[in-house]
């Protein structure tokens, strides 16, 4: 296949697109900005100690391993897997919950905590191991035209929608105790949405963690991407680093090629755009030929929350589970302050990994990565994070050595690192810092999401969390598949559908 392809970004869903086409013969090229691959799963390396940039849990492995075999390869050949027991703690005032995919043992987790709920726990699995075996058939398929959302496959899954309920609602027919609740709606944080705005759909999210558990890589989820680079070049595709793509050019709707910052011009018969959908459409390509996607039609889009980072090397090894979860005290009003209010929370819930208690490798011996995650709102609000970044990050320093083992963490502290919503805006490109891109609300999904088969030119394509079917590392690899399958389908390739994670 002399078909030649252009990818704009090397993160998830460009690498995966791109080690699947050159497997497949096509000639490809990924042009990346940065010097090294993975965007927001890219990795931090600072003095010995290596954090993940973004996402740290790995759901739905099997998903990665199905890209692999697509591309011909093993994942086992090129990453190393944890599977983590627990799978995270959760730590709420007055409670601690440890969850595992061991449905026994959690179940006694919950007996001992919520008594009695220990049946509702296996009616929630059993429902949502249903909705699931309706929903995913659901987003591993293109929706080009409107035509495509009265398919056999969507149709059967309506009643499965939840339309009306938000993913709080769905959950209150489950459990009747309200910290039971938290522990199995808080997913909603991983699509950047409260879960009483959530679609009820997404209930689900917690089974797909209950089912398939959550892994660690060694090295950090970064060296997914690092893998995937390999087996792109293994396959043939040429990989371009430092190299940012200044305008994508079109004759019309059909684009010729894409114009780099040093200012060349390099051709192409197809174009796949990974970077940030929002970010691209506003400032890569030609207005005129995207005024369904103007700027500001986009700035009345909803978006997901923002984060704000702190990426700590400390000098001793603390004994903590590997992730956790800290609730705020009055946890709805955190959320609406993130949510509805637009300002920063009053008082805060926050994300830290101990990623050293599982690998060895991420920091010097006998000293820790400690990443902390706290969720704030997108660059809709006005805060000023150039003032309020110290204050800030103190504020969450504090909260950690308040509500944590880990009492004499400022004092052990040799790195920091910060990332706050304008540094995601500024630094990586990401809309209104919106760190899981556009907000998965039924208006902004399927049909209604920007298409895999992007809309606006006759030869473009999207990967990424901001197509279908959304963001969060199994989805983004779901949206390279779709997307490389529709590349091949147009010339002709046959496709078999080795998607089988139901059986797994």
């Amino acid at each position: 296949m002399n078909k030649k392809i252009i990818i704009i970004g090397a993160g998830p869903g460009g690498l995966t697109a791109g080690m699947i086409l050159a497997k497949r013969g096509f000639d490809v090229t990924i042009f990346e900005k940065e010097k090294i691959v993975g965007g927001r799963n890219a990795s931090i390396e600072i003095d010995g100690y290596t954090f993940d940039t973004g996402p740290t849990f790995l759901m739905m492995k099997h998903i990665l391993d199905e890209m692999f075999y697509e591309a011909g390869k093993n994942s086992l050949d090129y990453l190393k897997f944890v599977r983590l027991k627990p799978m995270y703690r959760l730590k709420f005032f007055n409670k601690e919950v440890l969850m595992y995919d061991d449905h026994k043992e959690t179940e006694e987790v919950i007996k001992k905590e919520f008594p009695g709920e220990e049946k509702n726990f296996y009616r929630y699995l059993y429902n949502e191991e249903k909705r699931l075996k309706y929903l995913l058939p659901c987003l591993t398929k293109p929706y080009s035209s409107l035509k495509d959302m009265f398919s056999k496959t969507l149709i059967r899954a309506l009643p499965h929608l939840e339309i009306g309920r938000s993913v709080y609602q769905v959950l209150s027919y489950y459990f009747n105790d309200e910290i039971l609740k938290l522990c199995f709606t808080f997913q909603s944080k991983y699509l950047g949405m409260s879960a009483w705005e959530c679609p009820g759909a997404f209930a689900m999210v917690a089974y797909v963690e209950h089912k398939w558990g959550i892994y660690h890589v060694i090295g950090g989820l970064n060296k997914i991407s690092s893998a995937m680079a390999k087996v792109f070049v293994e396959n043939g595709g040429k990989l371009v680093l430092n190299k940012p793509v200044e305008k994508i050019v079109n004759r019309s709707r059909k684009i010729v090629g894409v114009k780099l910052k040093d200012g060349s011009f390099v051709e192409a018969d197809d174009f796949i755009i990974n970077a940030d959908f929002s970010y691209a459409v506003t400032n890569l390509i030609d207005p005129n030929y995207v005024k369904k996607y103007s700027a500001k039609k986009l700035s009345k889009k909803k978006y997901s929350c923002s984060t704000f980072m702190i990426y700590l090397g400390v000098k001793k090894k603390y004994n903590i589970p590997h992730h956790n979860i800290f609730f705020a005290k009055e946890y709805k009003e955190n959320v609406d302050d993130i949510f509805k209010n637009f300002r920063l929370p009053k008082s805060i819930s926050f994300y830290i990994q101990n990623a050293s208690l599982t690998d060895p490798t991420v920091a010097p011996k006998g000293k820790s990565t400690i990443y902390i995650l706290v969720p704030v709102s997108n660059l809709k609000a006005e805060i000023d994070w150039e003032k309020e970044k110290e204050n800030f990050k103190d504020i969450v320093l504090n909260e950690v050595i308040k509500r944590t083992e880990l009492k004499d963490l400022k004092e052990n502290i040799e790195i920091e690192k910060i990332i706050t919503p304008l540094n995601w805006q500024n630094d990586f490109n990401v809309y209104y810092g919106a760190t899981f891109n556009l907000a998965h609300n039924l208006s902004q999904m399927l049909y209604f999401r920007p298409r895999n088969k992007f809309e606006c030119f006759e030869n473009c394509y999207l990967v990424g969390g901001g197509t279908h079917p959304g963001s969060g590392l199994p989805t983004i690899f779901e949206s390279a598949r779709i997307t490389a399958n529709l590349i091949s389908e147009k010339y002709g390739l046959r496709i078999k559908n080795i998607s089988n994670f139901m059986f797994h």
